[in-house]
């Protein structure tokens, strides 16, 4: 009788699932994306506890007025069309204000000359400027991801964004302009591929930002059948794009940074190429099991996630199975679109929240310190939503009560199905005992609002002390959600520069003591859905009126700082301390 340990029964599944002998075929007639099919748990007696987060849709007025283009507005004739795109808060102009970079899609047949990836700058009195024009970052295609991050060290933040066909590294030339600089930097493709999730990360702990990318399916537009055209490709039988099931897998990326302005591609020689692939989506890269080296997190639609665990040797090893993030619960394949990753047991562990299709749940996924994790959704609460499809999500603290909360954006896939495919924000407030109430009417009327979403970012456009929210709709504007809290609450923010480590501070991990609680945060590149977020990071205190902060560089320096008060933004500079202490109302 042969004897398997658990890990190797998780890689002889793996093994199969990689050969098409388990799971979903990969065939047009099982086409479409995953989805448990489960019902939601009844929901709880409402606690009555106040909530003192208030959202309101200020896009218009603030200038964020270009549509994001997500295919037609009636129909999508193939999967690139439908996925839409992320979005980014960041500080292009080092002015201390965050602005917005909002992607774009496109469509065939008849493109709005328009449709552009959309740079707006801050003013600084709550509204944006359009400056993508001068900015040189106008461009028309299929836009997906984007990550931010100092790739080359000097102080200004750059941007890559995937793309179908050829994804593009665009160098911040630090006067409001940046420069496409793909190819001098050796990261174009030698075929087109359809790039999705893509994360910065100093994987080999060098000082210099390498790249990860995601690829979601093998896209041919010369043999993908559009809607109508093949038996499988429907949706309770009305005709859908194809996919992503049916379609080839996608195959991921990593790019070593050689400090020249140029990447090596090492996707084999780091051992990333021996996984299977799966429909990639959303990549996070952050230390998962506390030893100071990060790993990265792919979720992937309608196939295995992926968990790829450093070896501290310049290779991974994928193990998203055996540490528990690769299935649902019940060992199901799962949509999975976005991910939040966050401290919400305030345990000192980074825990994961990732979005999946209609008729199932969001993954809860609890961290034991180690980078083993276990599914809690039905322990958590979050079980008693299934209706819709979630996208962009994070976990963070809204009402600066000290206890990180969970946010999601929904939208539907097919536009040829209205009743379903513009439905409303989700909020769960963290009620500070490992439970998730699901606010349905008490976070204000943005959250209601019926809009088909895919990226949001999170960050305090308006530096007043809140976390804001930026939102892409397929086919509308953008939204821009207003947090105005009451309640007394405190905060503190932490804005790190790195010296020997990258300057962005990427996978920096700040600890935050206040009032007996501990929580943890890291700089990301890359979250929620293909987006990211301010890298400010915001810790709401409660009533606390002072916390003290201990920040891990990403090259392991350690350094404390006691006391520091709240309703401040602090400043921090590896291997000099507070440089910055700026206190807002």
């Amino acid at each position: 009788m042969v004897s398997l340990t658990r890990r190797s029964f998780l890689s002889l599944l793996i093994a199969c699932q990689a050969d098409g002998l388990f799971a979903q075929e990969r065939s047009a007639q099982n086409q479409g994306m995953a989805s448990r099919r489960v019902s939601p748990t009844p929901r709880p007696k409402p606690s009555g506890l106040p909530f003192h987060a208030h959202f309101t849709d200020v896009a218009r007025q603030a200038g964020l007025k270009e549509i994001v283009v997500g295919g037609h507005p009636d129909r999508a004739d193939y999967i690139i069309e439908a996925m839409s795109c992320g979005t980014a808060f960041f500080d292009y102009d080092n002015d201390g204000w965050l602005d917005a970079l909002v992607l774009c899609g496109f469509r065939f047949a008849d493109p709005p000359p328009a449709a552009s990836n959309r740079l707006y700058k801050n003013n600084r009195d709550g509204t944006f400027s359009d400056v993508t024009e001068k900015s040189g970052l106008f461009h028309t295609g299929y836009s997906y991801g984007v990550t931010v991050g100092d790739y080359n060290n000097d102080g200004f933040d750059d941007l890559f964004i995937t793309c179908w066909g050829q994804n593009a590294l665009y160098r911040n030339n630090a006067d409001g302009t940046f420069t496409d600089v793909t190819k001098q930097a050796e990261l174009l493709n030698s075929q087109p591929r359809f790039g999705s999730g893509c994360a910065f990360l100093d994987y080999d702990r060098d000082g210099r930002l390498d790249l990860f990318v995601s690829n979601y399916v093998g896209f041919d537009i010369n043999s993908t059948p559009r809607p109508g055209q093949a038996a499988g490709c429907n949706y309770g039988g009305t005709p859908v794009f194809c996919g992503p099931r049916g379609l080839p897998y996608g195959q991921h990326s990593l790019y070593h940074n050689n400090g020249d302005g140029t990447f090596t591609d090492v996707t084999d020689a780091s051992g990333i190429g021996k996984s299977y692939g799966g429909y990639g989506l959303t990549v996070v890269s952050a230390d998962f099991d506390n030893d100071g080296w990060p790993d990265i997190y792919v979720a992937c639609d309608s196939t295995p996630s992926l968990l790829f665990m450093n070896n501290h040797d310049g290779t991974f090893t994928e193990q998203g199975l055996e540490r528990g993030v690769g299935l649902s619960e019940d060992g199901m394949e799962q949509a999975g679109m976005g991910v939040g990753v966050g401290d919400f047991e305030l345990n000192g562990n980074l825990d994961i929240v990732k979005t999946h299709f209609s008729q199932d749940t969001a993954g809860v996924y609890l961290n034991d310190g180690k980078g083993n994790f276990w599914d809690i959704t039905r322990a958590s609460g979050l079980s008693v939503e299934t209706r819709y499809v979630g996208w962009g999500a994070g976990i963070v603290d809204l009402d600066n009560d000290g206890y990180p909360d969970i946010f999601e954006v929904t939208g539907g896939i097919y536009p040829e199905l209205t009743k379903t495919y513009r439905t409303p924000r989700v909020v769960f407030r963290n009620l500070g005992n490992g439970q998730f109430e699901e606010l349905l009417d008490s976070a204000g009327p943005a959250i209601n609002a019926l809009h088909s979403s895919r990226g949001c970012a999170f960050g305090d456009f308006d530096n007043d002390g809140d976390v804001d929210i930026l939102i892409v709709n397929d086919n509308e504007v953008p939204s821009l959600l207003r947090n105005d809290v009451t309640g007394g609450n405190h905060w503190i923010k932490i804005r790190l520069t790195g010296v020997k480590s990258n300057r962005s501070a990427v996978g920096a991990r700040v600890t935050a003591r206040y009032g007996g609680k501990v929580q943890v945060q890291e700089i990301l590149s890359q979250s929620s859905y293909l987006s990211a977020n301010d890298p400010r990071l915001h810790f709401g205190l409660g009533p606390a009126v002072a916390a003290d902060i201990e920040v891990r560089w990403p090259l392991g320096q350690v350094e404390k700082f006691s006391n520091l008060p709240a309703n401040h933004l602090i400043g921090i500079t590896e291997g000099s301390g507070i440089t910055l202490r700026e206190k807002w109302a």
